[in-house]
């Protein structure tokens, strides 16, 4: 097991649970990857936990949370967020606190108290065109849909200027990217996924502390219980057919890794895959930078402000969490101190780190004014640009799960899988499907996958879909 993330610990855990012995090896010396989190001292001599940022966890990652119930179940290390608020430039909140849980009467119950999304919004809707949202499958969706950005597709649909914000704060930047350069299948794939395909919503779940303590530290107990070998702070060179990897022989290899990560690792292999498959795994691009900062203050923010708000029209930030209020580590230091642990975000930036950290704590202060007249007394950031991008025509190039060398397998947030799964799920399921494709060639019976509907909850819709394309399909005379 190559990685130790999400994916990797999903097939290790899969893997083991079926008898298997499995080594898990991990560049960083933590487990989690990028939901992992390590150790830093503050200038007080204070002990903190830092991290690459806050992650939901939606109530529709039904194969995240079952990795996570091994080793808590009933998942009471998770807590409910029952809203975030999501605010743009000119002061609009919007909400998804109390609606329904059955589609479409969910969207329905959001229009009608929508300050940003009227009514007359839906009559302004393009039919047609936004079909694909509610027909959604895979991979049909991105047959359609996949060489056309987010950006465009929302305004070939018309869909109101004010209320943009809605569909690229809670779905478009979640993958890091700019929308005007991200695939619009994936946005139609995310509007399944959390609202039209399911009836959880955009309600979710933190961890109660952070995360090494409260997620990965535990189930890294269980995997050691069930006769795992996890190594960290090992960085994989190479891996030969066959399979040594740096020279340790094994039967079969899961690469689990970042994209850089696997690429490094094919590019050392000349003799690994065929030429087409390390085009495809050459092909793979990262987003751009994307900044957290957290700052421990020394005044607490309002007590009526939310744990977390996302942003629109309003950049470089994208979201704003108080940590004390849902992490039983910050909460400590800001009961000790009488401060406040508040955490930024700019996704897909496009100034420097320092210009962007500056536009950040600006924002800060025009968001949360009582900000301003407190001192930072401790900071950190993350600089980062290592998230996969999901652009415009890559989807039917992207490298799969299977390979072409038997015994090898991929999985990770970067890997196709044709199912309706994203983000931290899309992880966990291709962690899964790795080792049910492994313990398939075994003989050994694998594990459940579930994921929201596979396609559209509305058969009319389909009938409708089905009769466009004939009519575009029909010779003219």
């Amino acid at each position: 097991m190559i990685g130790g993330g999400i994916a990797g610990l999903s097939a290790a855990t899969a893997l083991a649970e079926r008898g298997v012995s499995v080594v898990v090896l991990e560049r960083e010396e933590y487990l989690g990857g990028r939901v992992g989190g390590w150790s830093t001292e503050l200038e007080d001599g204070s002990a903190a936990t830092m991290s690459r940022g806050f992650h939901a966890f939606f109530r529709q990652y039904y194969n995240l949370r079952n990795l996570l119930e091994r080793s808590d179940p009933g998942l009471h290390r998770l807590h409910p967020v029952e809203d975030y608020p999501l605010i743009d430039g000119s002061g609009r909140i919007d909400g998804f606190k109390g609606l329904p849980e059955t589609p479409p009467l969910n969207a329905f119950a959001f229009v009608k108290r929508s300050p940003t999304f009227k009514w007359r919004d839906l009559g302004n809707l393009s039919g047609l065109a936004a079909l694909p949202l509610m027909t959604v499958s895979v991979p049909e969706t991105f047959d359609k849909l996949d060489d056309v950005s987010a950006a465009e597709f929302l305004r070939q649909i018309n869909f109101p200027e004010a209320a943009r914000h809605l569909a690229f704060g809670v779905f478009s930047r979640s993958f890091f990217a700019d929308p005007e350069k991200m695939s619009a299948a994936e946005l139609a794939m995310m509007f399944h996924i959390y609202f039209l395909g399911s009836s959880e919503g955009l309600v979710f779940d933190v961890p109660t502390g952070p995360y090494p303590q409260t997620l990965w530290d535990p189930l890294g107990e269980y995997l050691t219980g069930l006769g795992v070998d996890i190594r960290t702070g090992v960085t994989v060179g190479t891996v030969e057919p066959g399979f040594r990897v740096d020279g340790e022989q094994f039967d079969s290899v899961v690469m689990a890794t970042d994209v850089g990560g696997l690429r490094s690792i094919v590019d050392a292999s000349p003799d690994l895959g065929t030429v087409e498959w390390r085009s495809r795994v050459n092909a793979l691009e990262n987003t751009p930078h994307f900044l957290v900062h957290r700052v421990w203050l020394d005044k607490p923010v309002n007590a009526d402000r939310p744990p977390f708000i996302g942003t629109g029209d309003m950049p470089p930030i994208d979201n704003i969490s108080v940590l004390e209020l849902f992490e039983d580590e910050a909460a400590e230091w800001a009961s000790r101190t009488g401060g406040s642990v508040v955490e930024l975000h700019a996704y897909a930036a496009t100034d420097s780190e320092e210009e962007t950290r500056a536009q950040l704590m600006a924002r800060m202060h025009e968001i949360y004014p009582e900000t301003a007249s407190a001192t930072v007394l401790y900071e950190r950031s993350e600089w980062r640009n290592d998230c996969p991008m999901f652009g415009l025509g890559q989807f039917a190039h992207r490298p799969t799960v299977r390979t072409p060398e038997p015994g090898l397998v991929l999985a990770g947030d970067c890997i196709r899988i044709d199912l309706p799964v994203a983000l931290m799920e899309r992880a966990a399921t291709t962690g899964l499907a790795a080792a049910n494709m492994l313990l398939e060639g075994w003989g050994v019976e694998g594990h459940d996958i579930v994921t929201v509907p596979v396609r559209g909850r509305f058969k009319m819709f389909d009938k409708i879909d089905q009769w466009t394309a004939g009519l575009q399909k029909a010779p003219s005379a």
